[in-house]
């Protein structure tokens, strides 16, 4: 990774953001011969609780626009899970994930850039935008006019506030992430990877994920809490106490759920975006919309804005004069953006109601799924039984 103090002077595209959907826009416009400045007020990216895993379908999206080689050398790879339902073993998946820190896998795509995008270390305090040029003044002085200005900030309100741009809340502390690592190592836990899903709606929890990281299992957790409340205190204090309480069908495997890092924790508010379709520029990712984790559809949301913006978008826009609303309108309008975006709202507010939603429909909904459940592991069962005592018949 290159470092600019300066920036250039005048560019096709400016990124603000360099996170994941700022950084791998501006490694594909580079590579596409665009004139690109990405700016970020950080060298390094800290370390971050965020995303730590995503499957197959993301990863094949980070394989059409040609960054899986990169991402492929900052991930952990794992191919079986584990799965348990209602306090028994339900499934044993083979299928492929991946998994990483947040802040060493943007750390990573930061170093893979092109030389032709160096990063741009500072903090923007101006923005102006217009239907031709955009322009942007950094803290010390530097000034980037851009034909197009791209928001990747994630949650960061800073930018937002000075274009004049709105964030809208549609569900306040909608959920809430946790993670921290286990004291046990990969080599003796008992799976390559477990998926315990809660068994009462009473304690909120959708399910933890426990898997490894580089040399050491790690584990996150989603669930319909807010962070103040005095069960997510406790939990902090006591995490092993209370995961072998909630989740005692696995705490073994886990080595009875023994903590080795203190539990970080995530709130996450489902919100919208207002006053975005203006003149020269656009939001992008998190900075745009804001999903729950819990179902794991973030980061495909966020590329799928990436991989439009790259291949279909920009390059038009490039080609004429201006960068008027009536251009970037096409992107908020691009049917796929429009369903990934709607996907992605949809199934947050589902996985929270299937879990935890008191109301007759959802308990009903519960009641089920979880019948249909219990009879496949009580199938599972006899037909195990069935094969044990099958070669017994056969020596008598």
């Amino acid at each position: 990774m290159s470092i600019s103090e300066a920036g250039p002077a005048q560019v096709d595209v400016a990124i603000v953001g360099a996170g994941m959907a700022g950084t791998t826009l501006a490694m594909l416009l580079g590579r596409a011969g665009r004139k690109v400045a990405l700016i970020d007020p950080h060298r390094v990216h800290h370390e971050e609780f965020r995303a730590e895993k995503i499957g197959m379908d993301q990863m094949l999206l980070f394989e059409k626009l040609g960054l899986d080689a990169t991402l492929k050398r900052l991930v952990t790879s794992t191919t079986d899970t584990h799965v348990f339902r209602l306090g028994q073993f339900f499934a044993h998946e083979k299928k492929a994930e991946f998994t990483f820190s947040y802040g060493a896998l943007i750390n990573g795509l930061r170093d893979a850039l092109p030389a032709q995008v160096p990063l741009t270390v500072g903090k923007v305090t101006e923005v102006s935008t217009g239907p031709d040029r955009q322009r942007l003044v950094l803290a010390d002085g530097t000034v980037i006019d851009a034909r197009l200005l791209v928001v990747a900030t994630g949650h960061g309100e800073a930018v937002r506030r000075a274009v004049g741009v709105e964030r809208i809340e549609q569900s306040k502390a909608h959920s809430l992430s946790m993670g921290f690592d286990l004291a046990i190592s990969p080599s003796d836990f008992g799976h390559q990877s477990v998926t315990c899903y809660s068994r009462r709606a009473a304690d909120r929890i959708a399910y933890i994920s426990i898997f490894p990281l580089g040399d050491k299992m790690r584990a996150n957790m989603f669930l319909y809490r807010n962070v103040a409340e005095p069960w997510t205190r406790a939990f902090r204090q006591e995490p092993q106490k209370m995961l072998c309480e909630l989740m005692p069908e696995i705490a073994v495997r886990c080595g009875n759920f023994e903590v080795a890092s203190p539990v970080e924790v995530r709130q996450i508010s489902l919100s919208t975006t207002q006053g975005h379709r203006r003149d020269g520029v656009i939001f992008i990712g998190d900075a745009f919309c804001t999903t729950c984790p819990t179902p794991g559809v973030g980061i495909g949301r966020v590329m799928t804005d990436v991989d439009q913006l790259h291949s279909v978008h920009i390059p038009r826009w490039l080609e004429t004069p201006g960068m008027a609303a009536d251009k970037i309108n096409a992107f908020y309008d691009d049917p796929v953006k429009v369903a990934a975006d709607e996907d992605g709202m949809r199934v947050s507010y589902y996985a929270k109601s299937i879990t935890a939603d008191t109301g007759l429909e959802w308990r009903v909904r519960r009641l089920r799924n979880n019948t249909a459940r219990q009879l496949m592991i009580i199938g599972r069962k006899v037909r195990h039984l069935g094969q044990k005592q099958a070669p017994m018949a056969n020596m008598r």
